[in-house]
């Protein structure tokens, strides 16, 4: 009965005027929030997803702004989170703000169980291609994305982080990956990101030479089908704006060959 009420949400009741739906949920007896865009042939035809988690002290629609994926692939259902107050690693340690846990276990993988509820409800709402799912996030939104890809690794085609850091990163399964980086990045220090970017390419088997995958892109080829895009840029902690349309260019060149 819930999941039909949801379709008839999506589906009957038509999008707000900036062409999103509010979804509600309640996870561990807590309310939690999503902004989603679904294009109206996601109720028949086979769909990907994109998940997008905005930074520590951000929001869903704010982050709906900055990324704007679905101007770039009008046919995928993208999902916009909304995290809860919690206390961040470099910056309100009081947790007066919203963000995402940092590590598996961290608030009793609150975050982990809302991208499963999330994803559960999209799948009986809608026709999700379970083989095109992915993930990005910038800031403390890119750390949760690294950490999906750790602890949910097998539903996604591919990631892409952005100013974001993994001290696991090594403990990764290979993965198709972008990752996003300012080079004077005064928050997510860029030695540390590129310690993670060194030990994901390690992990993927790729190449030790990249090469020109676009302004200010490199790609480094991947004989098991796992590459890794950096994406490197002059600048600080800010979203890049040129990250979106490269993004949706990386998802796009990976369909996925597994998917649950």
């Amino acid at each position: 009965m819930i999941a039909v009420l949801v379709f008839m949400s999506l589906f009957a009741r038509g999008a707000a005027a900036d062409g999103f739906q509010q979804m509600d949920f309640t996870v561990d007896g807590a309310a939690r929030t999503a902004w989603i865009y679904v294009p109206a042939s996601a109720k028949n035809n086979s769909t990907p997803v994109v998940f997008v988690f905005h930074g520590h002290g951000g929001n869903a629609r704010q982050v709906a702004r900055g990324f704007a994926i679905e101007r770039h692939w009008p046919e995928a259902i993208v999902v916009y989170m909304q995290g809860l107050n919690t206390p961040g690693q470099l910056t309100d340690p009081q947790g007066e703000k919203p963000g995402w846990q940092a590590a598996m276990g961290n608030q009793g993988d609150r975050d982990l169980k809302f991208f499963d509820t999330v994803l559960t409800r999209l799948k009986q709402d809608c026709k999700v291609d379970t083989k095109r799912i992915y993930s990005t996030g910038h800031s403390n939104g890119g750390g949760f994305t690294y950490l999906l890809w750790l602890a949910r690794g097998n539903i996604f085609a591919a990631v892409a982080p952005s100013a974001a850091a993994a001290k696991y990163a090594g403990q990764l399964s290979p993965k198709p990956a972008m990752h996003l980086a300012g080079e004077s990045d005064p928050l997510v220090k860029y030695e540390w990101q590129k310690l993670t970017m060194d030990a994901v390419r390690k992990v993927n088997d790729c190449a030790a030479t990249g090469e020109p995958w676009g302004k200010q892109c490199t790609l480094y080829p991947s004989k098991s089908g796992t590459p890794f895009v950096s994406f490197i840029y002059p600048g600080g902690h800010q979203f890049n704006s040129a990250a979106p349309a490269l993004i949706v260019k990386f998802f796009k060149e990976h369909p996925g060959e597994t998917g649950k």
